[in-house]
């Protein structure tokens, strides 16, 4: 026990509650404050001497609640409330002070804290309106339900009617009436799914995807007045989720997105017409049409590439997409005239450009004898996405095969049970296809645990499987693709009809399918991250848009045998992962293509919106940016990826309107006109494969070498050293080499290089410019050794002694140690290049957890890099990245992608 100082005979006060909160956020002190028990003097209950009974009581008894007051304190003081024991996965947004609201462990414990704080529970129909606005919208509600019930009323006696009259009808007249199958127009855009009427008005300018509710409780979601691209999608869970993505995409577990906003279309026809077709859009690869593309135009293997159209300039890519076959029926009977032959192509496109390649279908498949027709199945097929090594044992978890009383299991659900123990997609054949039907994942609710595949058989078993790939034997067409298959496969029974029939049944076990649980059917894609198998690969599941929130639901709950759940992710996760691969995602680092032009306009305006946001003092003045001797101002729009700055393109007047302080009070039709010009010029923007430049560069060097009117070139940037650098980040090449030094006629005056001799290389620069980026190289013959300039450690009292007078007879460093280059920025890094040396922009780039460095996708311009590069590919593969805004740059090495 503490005692207080003085000698007053007046016990000191206990803490309060208000100096308990009273502690700046320090909760060691609060604490230390909480558990501090005053205390009386000794001397208070002694008097000349004597011991006096009534102050000797009245100190004890003040001691003694002092003490039970501290306790109650310390109690409350270190303690958490159940609301702050939810695990953070099933946390929300908003925190209710409603007990029903946690978890059954701690409902309890809930319902008692609310009832010692007495906390106040109101719910939403018990609230009294507190506003006028409050008022009405109560009042209407009440309309609404009177209205309701009226209504239903008269349904129920309408309905008693019919069922009268029914008695005297004939059996089949008594059976239920089959649910309408939606209308799919051939040549058209087809409507959205019409949602439920409490929920129509909020998707009156977007759409929901099939797990929206699921993710709108735990998940950061797109403005509601701002989709992106038509729906309403997740951006990022609420919880962190940077790290554990790349844990679980690449090392141990799983992670899951709901692709389903990913367009499908699906082309129909005769075959030659729809080569023909698919030709014109890009697919013109040799691998596709030869006898190597027998498995794909067969229907087992799936096309992955980007597509083009035709324009005035020439060839100008559209998007990336995934092509597939619908297999043919095994006693389809062969036809003699080829242009009476029907077969089915389906197409998976990101909705940035699904407007673009669905209206360049329809032009051409009008043009074909006989015509040809598509369909829009945007809203017919759903998908979800699944990366990560326990990827494969999730799907074994939730997807078990539809049994068919009388036929065989069908040969593709038996070849992907036997992939059990699989924890890479890539090590499968390129872009396989499985397809069959499975049952409702809720009658297995919740999936169990699979038990790892063990021992060398095992292993073998697999091997073989994988390396045979019988997947051609018994094929048959995709029930997916089946209209009538997936309209039956949508007519799923109620949940609480699902709840029903399992509590009839023995806990813990799984409910059997019966006549009214439809199979539901799938397709099963599995890509390649990149060219290696080492790469992780990815399962891309396809099913009838109203069947993927149960698969979902199964998904996200099923336990892995690493321990967890798979973790769902959002639209920047797919961004991160493509990035952590070294993979360009569409359509940010797609500059070249419409959907890239639009999604740079947009994020132009999302920064100058939030630079201008900032005040004056915080926010970077582009025109004052020091570059280092005597050049001043960043190079080009600093909050834009600048190619019509780089390539010369026409800009608009008040393009640079985001350096002044007036940047957002422009007029709308200003506005419009502005981003008009910017899209015509970035869309005279071409692209250049890898496989064509480096044809370019192998040419021989008579070769005429011919190179698109501004062709970039996509590339993965590492940097050599440490930095970082950021999208809109510039890149340089290596400055130019210098021109030799005259030989001077007389020894006693220096030659030196009058300032006219090389006009390509600016004279504020230092001439040697280029060796010192070369010598921040660091060299690659001791990569991986040890540090032969460090000293070794001394361990002996005879090496400590020598290790001393080395010290004590070496000349002294002189203080303050001399700069190694005056020249450069702070003593320490060369100069950037000036911008004729400019050669592209950063379109992503931060920290690669990946490769333990910087790293950057960006696009570079092909005509500035080509002759380096065919002079000497090593160094011209070097490069320099400068974040804008700043004065250093990083020197990286940038790889064709």
């Amino acid at each position: 026990m503490s005692s207080s100082k003085g000698g007053s005979s007046q016990p000191n006060n206990p803490p309060t509650k208000k100096r308990k909160l009273d502690n700046n956020g320090n909760k060691s002190a609060a604490r230390r404050v909480a558990r501090a028990i005053p205390a009386q003097l000794p001397e208070v209950a002694f008097e000349n001497g004597e011991l006096n009974l009534q102050p000797f009581v009245a100190a004890h008894e003040f001691e003694i609640r002092a003490l039970e007051q501290s306790m109650a304190i310390s109690k409350t003081q270190g303690a958490t409330r159940a609301f702050q024991k939810v695990p953070r996965g099933l946390r929300r947004r908003a925190a209710s002070h409603n007990p029903k609201r946690v978890p059954k462990r701690l409902r309890a414990r809930a319902q008692k804290e609310k009832a010692e704080d007495n906390t106040p529970l109101v719910t939403a129909r018990r609230r009294k309106p507190t506003t006028t606005t409050a008022r009405i919208r109560m009042e209407t509600a009440k309309k609404l339900r009177t209205l309701a019930f009226r209504k239903k009323t008269f349904r129920e006696k309408r309905a008693r009617a019919a069922g009268a009259r029914a008695e005297t009808l004939p059996d089949k007249a008594k059976q239920p009436q089959r649910a309408r199958r939606p209308k799919i127009r051939r040549n058209a855009l087809n409507e959205p799914p019409r949602p439920r009427g409490r929920f129509r008005k909020r998707q009156k300018n977007k759409i929901w995807l099939p797990t929206h509710m699921w993710h709108a409780k735990r998940a950061r979601m797109m403005s509601p007045k701002e989709p992106l691209w038509r729906f309403a999608m997740p951006l990022r869970p609420n919880e962190k989720i940077y790290r554990p993505t790349h844990r679980m995409q690449g090392d141990r577990g799983a992670v899951v997105w709901d692709m389903s906003y990913m367009s499908t279309i699906g082309l129909y026809g005769h075959p030659a017409g729809m080569e023909r077709v698919l030709k014109r859009i890009g697919v013109t690869h040799d691998s596709c049409w030869n006898d190597k593309g027998k498995k794909w135009r067969a229907g087992t293997r799936s096309w992955s590439g980007m597509l083009s159209r035709e324009t005035k300039q020439g060839r100008r890519q559209s998007c990336p997409a995934t092509i597939f076959w619908n297999p043919a029926p095994a006693d389809r009977v062969a036809v003699e005239d080829l242009k009476k032959d029907r077969r089915q192509v389906f197409l998976r496109v990101h909705p940035a450009s699904f407007s673009e390649l669905f209206n360049e279908l329809l032009r051409w498949c009008k043009s074909e004898t006989p015509q040809l027709y598509i369909e829009d199945l945007r809203f017919e097929i759903g998908s979800i996405e699944l990366t990560g090594p326990a990827s494969t044992e999730v799907l074994h978890s939730v997807l078990t095969p539809y049994p068919v009383a009388g036929e065989p299991k069908s040969k593709h659900a038996e070849l992907f049970a036997s992939l059990k123990g699989l924890t890479n997609p890539a090590a499968l054949p390129q872009n396989v296809i499985l397809g069959f039907s499975i049952q409702d994942p809720r009658l297995r609710y919740p999936p169990r645990k699979q038990s790892p595949a063990q021992g060398e058989a095992a292993d073998m078993k697999l091997l073989e499987t994988v390396s045979g790939w019988p997947a051609e034997t018994a094929l048959k067409p995709y029930a997916l693709l089946d209209r009538e298959a997936r309209h039956e496969a949508s007519q799923l029974p109620t949940q609480g009809l699902v709840n029903r029939r399992r509590s009839k049944i023995t806990p813990g076990s799984f409910l059997k399918p019966s006549p009214i649980d439809p199979a539901i059917p799938i397709v099963l894609l599995a890509s390649r991250s990149g060219s290696s198998t080492q790469a992780q690969g990815k399962w891309t599941l396809l099913a009838p848009w109203k069947c993927i929130q149960p698969i979902w639901y199964s998904i996200v709950h099923c336990p892995l045998s690493t321990g967890g759940n798979p973790r769902f992710a959002g639209l920047e996760q797919t961004r991160q992962v493509a990035f952590e691969r070294g993979l360009p995602w569409f359509p940010a680092d797609f500059p070249t293509t419409d959907a890239g032009v639009a999604w740079e306009l947009d994020q132009r305006a999302v920064r100058t919106l939030k630079w201008s946001r900032r005040p004056k003092s915080k926010r970077t003045e582009w025109s004052t940016v020091d570059l280092g001797a005597g050049r001043k101002g960043e190079l080009g729009d600093g909050l834009a990826c600048d190619f019509e700055y780089l390539f010369g393109l026409p800009r608009p007047d008040d393009a640079e309107t985001q350096s002044t302080e007036g940047a957002m009070d422009v007029e709308q039709g200003q506005v419009s006109q502005t981003t008009a010009t910017s899209s015509s010029a970035l869309s005279a923007l071409h692209h250049v494969s890898r496989k064509a430049f480096l044809g370019l560069a192998r040419a021989g060097e008579g070769t005429a070498l011919s190179i698109p009117l501004n062709a970039l070139l996509t590339v993965r940037i590492r940097l050599v050293t440490r930095g970082t650098v950021g999208p809109c980040a510039r890149i340089y090449r290596l400055p130019a080499t210098p021109p030799p030094v005259p030989v001077a006629s007389d020894a006693e005056v220096p030659a030196t290089i009058p300032p006219s001799a090389s006009t390509s290389f600016p004279s504020a620069l230092p001439h040697d410019l280029r060796a010192q980026w070369l010598a921040k190289l660091p060299d690659s013959t001791a990569a991986g050794a040890k540090d032969t300039t460090r000293q070794p450690r001394a361990t002996t009292p005879e090496s400590r002694r020598q290790r001393i007078v080395r010290e004590l007879t070496s000349k002294p460093t002189p203080w303050p140690s001399t700069k190694s280059n005056l020249r450069d920025i702070g003593g320490q890094h060369p100069l950037c290049p000036s911008s004729n040396d400019l050669i592209g922009f950063v379109t992503t780039g931060e920290f690669c957890l990946s490769d333990g460095r910087g790293s950057a996708i960006g696009s570079i311009a092909v005509d500035m890099v080509l002759g380096g590069f065919r002079a000497d590919e090593t160094e011209g593969r070097l490069c320099i990245v400068r974040s804008a805004g700043e004065n250093v740059g990083w020197l990286a090495r940038w790889e064709a992608v």
